[in-house]
């Protein structure tokens, strides 16, 4: 009878413990009422993740320096009203289709569809209300690597967009001091999906600092160049002799500003590198390293690309604590996808999801 008292101990301590690795609070309430959670999700190494189930954003995320100090990476605004406002998609899910669709119209199968014009005279993002402005639904699992899944159906002609879309999305935080982002979508009609996450990183653990002196190295001897708009030109052009060349690790900031069209017309790099590998395989295709805080994050996917983006058109505008503005370069993201503008580009890999077709992908941040 001891010896059973003594298990059943264990296995309402072991249940108890595991419960203390993910918590859900309210995070705001919508303008229409509805109330908002934040989901906190730590590791065995004391590592937090926190993600509310509006627009599925990522809102902050530690990592430990050289010294074994936790800072947040990630850029962040203070509530779920700031987020509701606007901002330049910090922490988000993004979809249906992620990056840029030029003059919003894309034929599929003989027939136009027209989406929402949100970036000049593209769709960008998914539209007005694209994936980071609903209120998914949101299931915690508990364990010694907690997750959050969100699930969303994007009804038939959501911002344009043919078909019902069954969307879930899940977070893990891994005890290898890691963020995994696993993506999966079904369809009652043809339609086009192109799903990423938004986060902006600097690893510095101050967003005060800009990402410049971040040295970044990405297998990717290939690049997609683009027009004045940022959509895709239709070549593929090697990144040798230019400053996208990052098949070694080079300091952001080094060629920044250098005299090539491509870095002005993104007023920096704004562009989609293609992997060398399969692209198929799930394999690490980037790694960061900061040298003042000692931190290093690798990026692992098995989609064929990511758009680099080092944060060019923040500005000032959007503050994060309050009386501290997120200025120019303030971060970086890495948002692996297919190409941009694939559905207007035949050469480019199809993003097209038939019913009965299952589109899924995976995403890891390591640090």
């Amino acid at each position: 009878m001891k010896t059973l008292l003594t298990l059943l101990t264990l296995l309402t301590f072991n249940s108890f413990a595991q419960m203390n690795n993910i918590q859900k609070s309210t995070f705001g309430t919508l303008p229409d009422g509805r109330t908002a959670d934040l989901y906190t999700l730590k590791n065995k190494n004391g590592m937090e993740a926190r993600i509310t189930n509006y627009g599925g954003l990522l809102t902050y995320l530690t990592a430990p320096d050289k010294n074994g100090h936790f800072d947040n990476v990630v850029l962040k605004l203070e509530s779920l009203d700031a987020y509701v406002k606007g901002n330049p998609f910090f922490g988000a899910l993004v979809g249906r289709y992620g990056n840029r669709i030029a003059k919003g119209k894309f034929t599929l199968d003989g027939k136009q569809y027209s989406l929402f014009i949100n970036n000049g005279e593209n769709a960008l993002h998914g539209g007005k209300q694209g994936f980071d402005k609903v209120l998914w639904s949101a299931k915690a699992i508990d364990g010694s690597e907690p997750k959050l899944e969100l699930t969303y159906l994007s009804k038939d002609m959501e911002e344009g967009y043919p078909g019902n879309l069954s969307v879930k999305v899940t977070y893990t935080l891994k005890n290898t001091n890691a963020i995994s982002i696993e993506y999966e979508a079904t369809t009652d009609k043809p339609t086009v999906v192109n799903l990423t996450n938004h986060t902006y990183f600097n690893l510095t653990g101050n967003p005060q600092n800009k990402i410049t002196s971040h040295q970044i190295k990405l297998a990717a001897s290939k690049f997609i160049p683009v027009d004045k708009g940022l959509i895709p030109t239709g070549e593929i052009r090697a990144v040798k002799g230019t400053a996208f060349d990052f098949t070694t690790m080079h300091t952001i900031g080094d060629r920044i500003a250098a005299n090539e069209e491509q870095i002005q017309i993104g007023n920096g790099y704004d562009h989609c590198w293609v992997f060398d590998k399969d692209p198929k395989k799930f394999e690490q295709v980037v790694e960061v390293f900061e040298p003042s805080s000692g931190r290093k994050m690798k990026m692992f996917t098995d989609q064929p690309a990511t758009q680099f983006y080092t944060g060019n058109f923040l500005n000032g505008t959007v503050e994060g604590l309050p009386g501290q503005f997120f200025q120019q370069r303030s971060g970086f993201c890495l948002e692996t996808q297919h190409f941009p503008d694939s559905p207007n580009q035949p050469k480019f890999p199809s993003t097209v999801l038939r019913p009965g077709e299952v589109y899924k992908t995976k995403t890891e941040y390591s640090f």
